[in-house]
């Protein structure tokens, strides 16, 4: 379960909180879905996806799973 706008993105970070999100598992997804939408995270910009799209790629900007 992919938020519509980042469906195309396995690994998605916020940047309130440096962490990142492996929308593959579920309750991650639904975590992350959650938090999105409680705190409006998209139209405030604290959203990051990553290219490559994998977690090596986020740890190496400074993000920890979730």
């Amino acid at each position: 379960m992919r938020h519509r706008r980042l469906e195309h993105h396995r690994f998605i970070g916020t940047r309130d909180t440096m962490r990142v999100y492996d929308t593959d598992d579920q309750a991650q997804a639904e975590s992350l879905l959650a938090r999105i939408e409680a705190y409006d995270l998209i139209d405030r910009a604290l959203v990051s996806t990553f290219g490559p799209d994998s977690l090596e790629e986020a740890r190496n900007r400074g993000f920890r799973p979730a």
